[in-house]
This record gives structure tokens, sequence and C-alpha cells, in this order.
């Protein structure tokens, strides 16, 4: 498996491309905006775009969501349904983080397939658990790559930090029992991507993170 990471809009959102080095298949993940940096990182990579993957609903991990799936003809696949309500109003949320430049088709994120727990995501050969992980979010998804051991985590736990869950749907309650349950009972070695910022490992935030308790 190989990836590149995108970061994107003013939030610096991890937006990354996840292919297979072997069928070149890739998938587009939590796609924010700048969808035309987007597509040109694509072309380099020189990859076929499959799919687009997303953790949850908010804005700045859906923005070009529509915008791309019309350019590349593909499905978009997640989070799980508990986040439509968060689909449901991206311009509220635009409004509530004075988003100004607010991407086409916002109103028009409609998953082509929700996701739950225990659903399998395939990229070309590589395979992808789904963990359902809400706190951040209702609905959060993370992508759980057993055999890389790697974790596309969106917002649900950052390097020595955890998601906000400041804003509709949020629930500190779910989002720690999230990371006590579903992640930190995997293997300390397994390395995650967060929606903001420098991946980390399970077994540094176990360690490190005080936010934790």
């Amino acid at each position: 498996m190989r990836y590149r990471i995108v970061p994107v809009t003013s939030f610096n959102q991890n937006c990354s491309i996840i292919w297979c080095e072997i069928t070149h298949e890739a998938a587009l993940v939590d796609p924010g905006g700048e969808s035309n940096k987007l597509r040109a990182e694509v072309d380099k990579l020189d990859v076929k775009i499959g799919k687009i993957l997303l953790t949850h609903g908010h804005i700045d991990h859906v923005g070009s969501a529509v915008e791309l799936k019309k350019y590349y003809s593909v499905p978009i696949i997640g989070p799980h349904k508990a986040d439509q309500i968060l689909l449901d109003s991206l311009i509220l949320q635009c409004n509530m983080l004075g988003v100004e430049d607010i991407p086409n088709d916002t109103t028009a994120v409609v998953p082509d397939f929700w996701l739950k727990d225990g659903d399998i995501v395939q990229v070309g050969n590589e395979v992808f658990n789904v963990l359902h992980c809400p706190g951040h979010s209702p609905g959060h998804v993370v992508y759980w790559n057993k055999t890389q051991k790697f974790i596309i985590m969106g917002d649900v736990l950052f390097k020595e930090n955890i998601g906000r869950t400041d804003l509709p749907g949020g629930n500190i309650t779910a989002l720690i029992n999230s990371i006590k349950n579903k992640l930190f009972s995997l293997g300390d070695d397994i390395i995650f991507l967060p929606g903001h910022g420098s991946q980390s490992t399970i077994g540094h935030e176990r360690v490190n993170n005080t936010f934790i308790v």
C-alpha cells in the first residue's frame, strides 16, 4: 500500500490518496476542498481513482466529494448513516465555521454506500476494516488496514490530542469510549494518519496522550 497526504483548505485537513501498488487502484479519502489541487496530485501519481471514502460528515472533510465523484465517475462510500444529519446540514456548518467560499454541490453530499462497524472496503488488493468510532461525530468511521498496520483515523485521535466534541453531534464520553475500546485494543505498532496534523502510533498515544483518562 502507498499513500500521499495532501493538506487542503484553511483547515489544513489531511486528504489522502491511498493506492494498491499492484493494481494502481486508488481512493481519495476525505476530500475537503481544493479539488484542482487533488486532481493534479492524482495525475502525478498515475493511479486510477476507484472510490471516495469519507470518515465523517464535517464540511472540512467532504467539501469536494461531490465534485470529484462526478469528475472520476466513482461512488462515495461512508461514513456511518448516523452522520446523515451532518451531511444534510453542510450549509449550516459553513456558517458556523465561517467558511465563506462554500464549495459547489455542498448540499448534495449523499453517499452511495453507508458503512457500519465490521464492514470491509477494498482498494485494489488492499483491505480495510471499518470501525465505527462515534464521539467526534455520531457516524465517524476509521479505516484499518490490518496487514499494513495502518489506520486512516479522521478526527477521532490525533498526535497527543483527541477530536473536538463541541460541534453538533459531538459526545466526549462516546469519543473516549471509542478510543479506549476500539483503538487501544489494537496493536501499539499501528501507525495512524489523523485528519489534521502529524502521524502517530497507537502505542505513542496510549502512553503520551494526556486527554485520555
